[in-house]
């Protein structure tokens, strides 16, 4: 009977490690899929309300266009 108790508590043991490892990346998960939906649930909001602000750049800024030339691009 020794046998099947040391059996036992080292599956718990080896549970309980395994719980410990998985539980911090377990909420994570839990608390991205939440964030997720509140976006998606925010879109989805802000489109039946339609854009908010202006909706393309000033005629100013759509007359420049800049680029960066450096020696290693």
């Amino acid at each position: 009977m020794n046998t099947a108790t040391d059996n036992i508590v080292g599956i718990l043991v080896v549970v309980a490690i395994f719980a410990a490892l998985a539980l911090p990346s377990l909420i994570g998960i839990a608390k991205d899929r939440r964030i997720d939906h509140q976006i998606r649930e925010a879109e989805r909001v802000r489109g039946e309300d339609g854009p908010i602000g202006p909706t393309e750049r000033p005629a100013r800024w759509r007359l420049y266009f800049t680029t960066t030339a450096t020696h290693h691009s």
